[in-house]
């Protein structure tokens, strides 16, 4: 039997987890789908506020519950210590969950605020279960619209309305905790889009193929590949010669917005557009590009659709870079 899948999502308040989470399940196929806020009030019945205050407290209102406050630099530094208390108490029980979970060899997504990339200990489950951990990041504008909606929905939300800036705080800790313990931070877009990067990531078929294109091309490489069908770009090889070992860039490239934005940098930098003419040059235009999709027959498009374009380059008997996973 294949080990059991153990998905976990973490964001602030208001970045669409729950919905993400709830589509990823249906897509998957996943029942045991929980929210920490549900294991939380669990823990709040069996610890008292008098002994936990920061517990019964929001997670981006727990710092207010903190005795040393003045001991801290910043209000974020506050904000973050008060977050990081108020999720500790719930981190034990949540990795109850996923004990139970694999035990029962069932597939679970987790969802919440309180997963935290370097508290929650994803390592004394790796021979039992297959561990997905994901933090889903937005940008400010729709982060708070998407805030602003949420809030307006659920009965409290005249209090979260008030804490935005917290929760704001909350979602940069998020994601910088995300990269120093190699999290992967997916970009929310559309609930689709997101739920398809995220199978990609789970799921996928990757295969490294010979592409052949110039810098001014790469939009429609990127456009093809990411923006069409969801998939990701992972490693970029490139042939210089003088070198024994092509030389490899890892870019974990899956978000359209970070992609075009790039792209458009390198048309108002020319210096940075230059280096990368020049990297091209050396190498004839050719690189090996690392693609994931999340199945065969996604991938199997994308090529087709890269060779219609002419950018795919068949020549690869003397190259060897072909390889599939």
């Amino acid at each position: 039997m294949k080990n059991p899948y153990v998905i976990l999502i973490g964001s602030a308040s208001g970045i669409g987890k729950s919905t993400v989470a709830a589509e990823l399940a249906k897509r998957m196929g996943i029942k045991h789908l929980i929210e920490t806020d549900f294991i939380r009030e669990v823990v709040r019945g069996v610890i008292g506020s008098e002994y936990a205050p920061a517990l019964h407290k929001s997670s981006f209102d727990a710092y207010k519950t903190l005795r040393n406050q003045t001991n801290f630099e910043s209000k974020k530094e506050l904000i973050n210590a008060g977050f990081v208390e108020h999720a500790s108490f719930v981190i034990p029980a949540i990795e109850k969950v996923i004990s139970r979970a694999t035990a029962d060899h069932d597939d679970v997504i987790i969802e919440g605020v309180h997963l935290i990339p370097g508290l929650i200990n994803t390592e004394q489950f790796k021979d039992k279960a297959s561990i997905f951990f994901f933090v889903l990041s937005s940008d400010r504008e729709s982060h708070k619209e998407r805030f602003v909606k949420r809030a307006m929905q659920i009965h409290r939300g005249g209090k979260q309305l008030e804490y935005f800036k917290e929760n704001r705080t909350i979602h940069d800790f998020l994601i910088n905790k995300a990269n120093e313990n190699g999290v992967k931070v997916v970009e929310t877009e559309s609930v689709h889009g997101t739920a398809q990067k995220m199978i990609t990531s789970i799921a996928g078929t990757c295969e490294t193929v010979l592409l052949k294109n110039s810098v001014d091309e790469l939009a429609e490489v990127v456009d093809i590949i990411i923006n069409k069908h969801g998939g990701t770009i992972e490693d970029v090889t490139y042939l210089v010669p003088g070198f024994k070992e092509p030389l490899m860039r890892k870019v974990h490239a899956s978000d359209s917005k970070k992609t075009e934005k790039f792209i458009e940098s390198l048309q108002k930098k020319p210096d940075v557009k230059k280096e990368f003419e020049y990297l091209y040059k050396i190498s004839n235009n050719i690189r090996g590009n690392k693609i994931c999709a999340s199945s065969r027959k996604i991938l199997d498009e994308i090529i087709k659709d890269l060779d219609a374009k002419g950018f795919l380059y068949k020549e690869e008997s003397n190259l060897e870079l072909r390889t599939e996973e």
